[in-house]
């Protein structure tokens, strides 16, 4: 049985895994770590997503922020079992105006992180879907995820579950 803006997952095993509910202010202490973890795994593919020594002070700001906006999907994953009540993950996303092509507006995945031990087992793909659904409850028409290009594993993730690239962002250092 799932409470008032919570969901079990319907499939995979997932619901025995995990419990995905809206993030609160009382749980930026937890969500700050994690989405730390994926930012320095972030590093991890690229230089250029090197990460600031006053990340932390950030990644709490823009919690907050997400927090307060209406158009943000901010969800914390608790854990099951001896994790019962514990953050074992995030997912942060927004919905964004495409002001040149329908639909005309657009749901960003922006980070989607789990600890190691509540990967797989279909969590993932329960993530995606219950982001999805969110992010169309907000308006969007189209969904998209972005992440390093040199990350192979999400690249697959998302390809699986029938995203494709359809833009590129190249850079260099100054």
């Amino acid at each position: 049985m799932t409470h008032p803006g919570t969901s079990a997952a319907s499939s995979h095993g997932a619901e025995d895994r995990i419990r995905l509910r809206p993030a609160r202010r009382e749980d930026l202490p937890h969500l700050v770590p994690l989405l730390l973890r994926l930012k320095r795994l972030n590093e991890e593919f690229d230089p250029l997503l090197k990460v600031r020594t006053d990340a932390e002070a950030r990644a709490q700001a823009v919690l907050e922020a997400d927090l307060e906006n209406p158009q943000s999907v901010l969800l914390a994953a608790e854990g099951s079992g001896a994790d019962h009540g514990k953050l074992v993950g995030i997912v942060r996303a927004t919905v964004r105006e495409r002001p040149f092509y329908t639909p005309e507006k657009e749901g960003v995945i922006l980070d989607i992180y789990l600890l190691p031990l509540y990967r797989r087992h279909g969590v993932g793909e329960y993530l995606l879907e219950e982001t999805t659904r969110r992010l169309a409850e907000r308006g969007a028409g189209i969904v998209t995820a972005e992440f390093p290009t040199q990350n192979e594993i999400a690249a697959r993730f998302y390809a699986k579950r029938g995203f494709r690239p359809i833009t590129a962002l190249h850079a260099r250092t100054l």
